[in-house]
């Protein structure tokens, strides 16, 4: 196996990667934070427009593919919708599958690496002591699932803080 998981001092939407990770919300909308960035560099009517086709709204966990559009470095971005911390205090799973999704979707599209930003670590992160701490366990609790249940499926996996 030559699985790779990285985790870097930067932004996801900067990273080239077969896919980059939007922190997204259920109606699959521009936000604040990495959201924001993301949509901005893609383009937001290219975005938006593909967004508004998609069944919406989606469930905590859940991750959608569309392409990448402006965005240079990427070839598609995966929607992944993280819970909020502050609404549902007990939804690790939930953030687990925000992780774990977005890695068989990738897998599903033939693609080998990604990048992603802490979901669920920002406004999401709610009361949590240490959103990042507890985000970046799930990513990882994800990556080790994947590549158990896919050894020989070579990933490359950029965590971005």
């Amino acid at each position: 196996m030559n699985s790779i998981f990285e985790i870097r001092n930067c932004s996801c939407v900067e990273q080239n990667a077969d896919v980059i990770v939007n922190a997204a919300n259920r109606n699959l909308i521009s936000g604040g934070g990495i959201c924001g960035v993301i949509y901005k560099k893609a383009g937001y009517s290219n975005l938006n427009e593909v967004c508004r086709k998609i069944k919406t709204p989606l469930k905590d966990g859940d991750a959608v593919l569309t392409p990448a559009f402006d965005i240079k470095n990427a070839k598609y971005i995966i929607h992944a919708v993280g819970p909020n911390f502050s609404y549902t205090p007990n939804a690790l799973n939930k953030l687990f599958d925000a992780y774990y999704n977005s890695l068989l979707l990738m897998n599903y599209n033939n693609l080998h690496s990604i990048a992603f930003p802490l979901i669920s670590a920002g406004i999401y992160g709610g009361h949590l002591a240490n959103p990042a701490a507890v985000s970046t366990k799930q990513c990882i609790v994800a990556y080790n699932k994947f590549i158990e249940n896919f050894p020989d499926y070579n990933i490359r996996v950029i965590l971005c803080a």
